[in-house]
């Protein structure tokens, strides 16, 4: 049964990664996070970063940005039980302002990505957090110039819903 909750409580720490990343809720996002995590395979941050690394460059390169990240049936091994490993299939949106260069596709308005994150966590005193993210990539699908323009929805997300 343990185990089975865990299981539950990491999804849903992944979920609130998520939903912090699209919603741009910068401080929330680092509450995810042991003080000692490490990024690995993210463009707003080199291989190696730290937490406060992640979160400056993460909040830079998204300014004015419409992201978008769906994860998908991980793969969740425990190391013991307070150490676990998982991979998630992912897919993102990524739609920058007009003029931003982007690394991963020039000339193009941003990409739509797929591949893998691969995970690492431990629970401390306030439950289950991220250790270590590396993000990995199979395909980028560059979004011309002339994607269509992004339309917001006329509700926007309730930072306070949860």
């Amino acid at each position: 049964i343990q185990e089975l909750l865990d299981r539950e409580a990491i999804k849903e720490l992944k979920a609130r990664y998520c939903r912090f990343v699209d919603t741009q809720q910068w401080h929330r996002l680092r509450t995810l996070f042991d003080p000692a995590t490490r990024f690995e395979g993210f463009g707003s941050a080199p291989s190696g970063a730290s937490v406060d690394d992640f979160i400056a460059g993460i909040s830079a390169r998204f300014a004015g940005v419409v992201s978008i990240h769906h994860v998908h049936t991980p793969e969740i091994a425990f190391k013991g039980p307070d150490a676990a490993r998982a991979i998630w299939p992912m897919q993102d949106y990524v739609h920058f302002p007009p003029g931003v260069v982007i690394k991963e596709a020039p000339g193009t308005a941003g990409f739509i990505g797929y591949g893998h994150y691969e995970e690492e966590y431990a629970r401390g005193p306030d439950g289950w957090r991220f250790m270590f993210l590396r993000l990995t990539r199979i395909r980028l699908d560059p979004l011309p110039v002339d994607h269509t323009p992004v339309r917001r929805g006329a509700l926007l997300a309730d930072p306070a819903w949860l």
